[in-house]
């Protein structure tokens, strides 16, 4: 990211140090942005500060460095695809939004579906969603009875009501087949 000529402070959620970046590649890749930056609350003199509470300094390092890119390196992409999906929802930036949807179908695994079915959720992303029931489902036994679902359980009740219909749907079909 070239730092010349920035005209803004991002401040991430964790007290990082802020980081420099330029309103007008900001309000071009995000409507959200745009708005944010177009507010009364902003037109402030150069060199002010917007604060993301929702993104460590790290996160933050990666959706800007996806935003002047247009692309994120493989193992950042892995370490921060929840974040990044939850930023690219709040913030509109459709594009983030369907890479990090794309990367998350490519590596569900039953280490981590529970964590997809939940950010899913949040997102309201239905076809994520969908994607992830259906291999919750597929691999019940190996999800259901792990220590990671019951912390995922106790979180996220409403989720796990839907797994146990997603389920019995599921046994349905395959009972009348």
């Amino acid at each position: 990211m070239e730092i010349k000529f920035t005209d803004i402070q991002l401040h991430p959620g964790d007290n990082g140090p802020p980081i420099p970046a330029h309103r007008a590649l900001l309000a071009i890749r995000s409507e959200i942005f745009n708005n944010m930056l177009d507010s009364d609350g902003c037109k402030a003199p150069p060199n002010d500060a917007v604060t993301l509470p929702e993104l460590n300094h790290e996160e933050l390092e990666s959706l800007l460095e996806f935003l002047y890119n247009g692309d994120l390196h493989e193992e950042k992409m892995n370490k921060h695809v929840y974040s990044l999906f939850l930023a690219a929802d709040k913030y509109g930036i459709s594009y983030l939004q369907k890479l990090c949807e794309s990367h998350m179908l490519k590596s569900l695994s039953t280490a981590n579906a529970l964590d997809v079915l939940e950010v899913a959720d949040v997102c309201s992303c239905l076809t994520l969603k969908e994607n992830a029931l259906d291999f919750i489902v597929k691999n019940m036994h190996d999800i259901v009875f792990s220590a990671k679902y019951d912390a995922f359980a106790l979180k996220n009740p409403h989720l796990c009501v839907q797994i146990s219909r997603a389920s019995l749907m599921d046994a349905k079909r395959n009972s009348v087949s």
